[in-house]
Order: structure tokens, then C-alpha cells, then sequence
């Protein structure tokens, strides 16, 4: 089997379809398409469930691409460590973070890439059980995830800050003035939060469970773009990590204000998949991170100054 028809099939398995497959690979269609017959000639078994699209793997499909999996990556490792011995750290890095942790993960991605500038990152949104999976699937090479509240398998882990709340709300609704609101007081002003299967949602419907109360919510989406884009139109009200306010600052008309009754916070981490040794690019990634204190960025005192939130000399200090 030739190593380029494993990567093919390995992007397939990653995309669930075969044009995007094709344009990871750099090839046409027609090219990834005549590389899985190969490897169904070669295994002597159909290996996708063929339609219009692509539908889903065979069984024999299934274990070639664990097994492709694998080989992909134990050759992208080979070459990570020969390019290190020569001082040329190279390669690709996909990074997988659960939306909550995108505002400010750009102060672990910054000092990496100021280090290692030949590396291109990967960078994706996905839920907590995708970077599990994808992890587990040698698709992706590190994880940001919650380390404290779902079981986690197979991985080392590295907590990074305490993921805190705060309501976002109307500066002249009915916390004017106020320094700070209960969970219960928020879960009853109309609120737009990420949907169900977002950790950050199980979290929060957790909490109001504890209280036997349950959030009014008017919106929800899988989108933190489209999540801070109906918080910036002042009608809708929302519960975010307070690391929104280093990225996005408080929106004009709006107040941050931190939840209290019960005050929580849950450990945002980074997770590798659990290997020896570890491969190069990981093993560099933790390096250039292993410093950072990121809390002390993006909570420079006090939280809710936009200026001190914001400020360049934090950033340029820490990263």
C-alpha cells in the first residue's frame, strides 16, 4: 500500500467527504476516488458505503482506517524527529478547543508559532466528546477541553486556568448598578447559551439543577460568533466564561457582571493523547506553553475594566 492512498483515506474518514477530502490532499476528486478503489482492490473488500456522496465506512473500512490512522501519524512523528535533529521542527499541528476556550487561545498558539515558524497549526472548534474521539483517532494532536467535570480516557493532561461566569446583560436592565447577580437571578432574564451538546451547556444546566431552577432560554447556538453577535444586539442576555472579555471586551450598553450563590469554576486544560515517546510537535508545543500563566492576562486585576482586560503589556509579557 502506498503511504500517499493512506493519507487519502485517512483525510476521508476525517472530512466525510470526498471533495474535501481532496482539497486537504492537495489532489482532484478523481485522483483521492481512484486511490480508495486501489485500496479496495488491494483488500479485497469494499470499503465505503457509496451512494450520490459518501455515506459511511464498511466494516473492512472501519479497520483500515484505524489501522491507516496510525501509520499516518507514526510516519508524520518519524519525520517530526528527523527534522528536530536538524534543527527544522516542522510539519502540521491540529489543535482541537472547545468553543469556550477559542477568546484566548491564541496565548498558547502565539508563542508556539514565534518559536517554531515553519509549523502551520490547525486550529478547530469542536465539542468536548469530538476532541476525545478525534484524539483517540490520531486526528487530532492536542486538545483544549474541561478537565474536571466528564471523564477523560487515554490522555495526560495540563490544567491551564479555572474557567469562571459572568452575565452579560443590558447596562439599563434590571441589574443596573449591581456588582454582581446570583445564578438564580440570571436564569431568569431571557438568555441566548451555547446548545446541549457544548460542555459549557451541561455545566451551567448543571448548576441551575443543583438549585432546582432551570435557564430561560430564548436562543442557543452551536456558533460562539453567532452567540456574540445576538449578546451585541442588547436584547438578548447571556452566560460566559469571564475569558470572553479579553477577546471581545464588554459590548457598548452592557455590563459584565460575575455570578455568585454558588460561585463555580471548572479547570480549562490542554490533552494529549497518552503516548511514548511523545511526538516532537506535541512535545514542543508543551514547551512553548508550559510558562504561561493565563489567567494573569486576560485577569489583570480588575476583570471588568475593558482597558486592563485588553492591555498589550499583559499580552506581550505573558506570550
Amino acid at each position: 500500500m502506498q503511504l500517499r492512498h493512506l493519507r487519502y483515506f485517512v483525510a476521508l474518514g476525517r472530512e466525510k467527504h470526498f471533495g474535501r477530502a481532496a482539497e486537504t490532499c492537495h489532489v482532484t476528486q478523481s485522483t483521492l476516488s481512484a486511490a480508495i478503489r486501489q485500496l479496495e482492490t488491494e483488500i479485497g473488500a469494499p470499503l465505503i458505503v457509496r451512494d450520490k456522496r459518501f455515506k459511511e465506512f464498511t466494516d473492512e473500512g472501519r479497520v483500515l482506517l484505524e489501522w491507516a490512522s496510525r501509520v499516518v501519524a507514526e510516519r508524520e512523528e518519524l519525520d517530526q524527529r528527523i527534522g528536530r535533529m536538524r534543527g527544522e521542527l516542522s510539519g502540521e499541528l491540529a489543535v482541537g478547543a472547545v468553543p469556550t476556550a477559542l477568546p484566548t487561545i491564541s496565548l498558547l498558539t502565539t508563542p508556539f508559532s514565534r518559536l517554531h515558524s515553519n509549523v502551520t497549526l490547525r486550529i478547530l472548534s469542536r465539542t468536548s466528546d469530538e476532541i476525545q474521539r478525534m484524539l483517540d483517532e490520531f486526528v487530532l494532536d492536542i486538545g483544549i477541553s474541561y478537565l474536571d467535570n466528564e471523564p477523560l480516557t487515554g490522555v495526560d493532561v495540563q490544567p491551564l486556568y479555572a474557567e469562571r461566569y459572568i452575565l452579560l446583560t443590558s447596562a439599563d436592565g434590571p441589574f443596573q448598578g449591581r456588582d454582581d447577580v446570583t445564578w438564580r437571578e440570571a436564569g431568569g432574564t431571557p438568555l441566548c447559551l451555547l446548545t446541549s451538546d457544548m460542555q459549557n451547556r451541561r455545566i451551567l444546566n448543571s448548576i441551575f439543577a443543583e438549585m432546582g431552577a432551570s435557564p430561560n432560554v430564548h436562543a442557543e447556538t452551536n456558533s460562539v460568533m453567532a452567540l456574540c453577535s445576538h449578546i451585541r444586539s442588547g436584547t438578548w442576555s447571556s452566560i460566559l466564561p469571564d475569558n470572553f472579555l479579553w477577546a471581545f471586551g464588554t459590548p457598548p450598553g452592557m455590563i459584565a457582571l460575575p455570578l455568585v450563590k454558588p460561585e463555580k469554576s471548572f479547570t480549562m486544560g490542554m490533552i494529549v493523547r497518552r503516548q511514548d515517546p511523545v511526538p516532537p510537535l506535541v512535545e514542543a508545543f508543551r514547551e512553548a506553553v508550559g510558562d504561561i500563566d493565563m489567567e494573569r492576562v486576560f485577569r489583570p486585576g480588575d476583570l471588568f475594566k475593558a482597558d486592563q482586560v485588553k492591555s498589550e503589556t499583559a499580552i506581550s509579557s505573558s506570550v
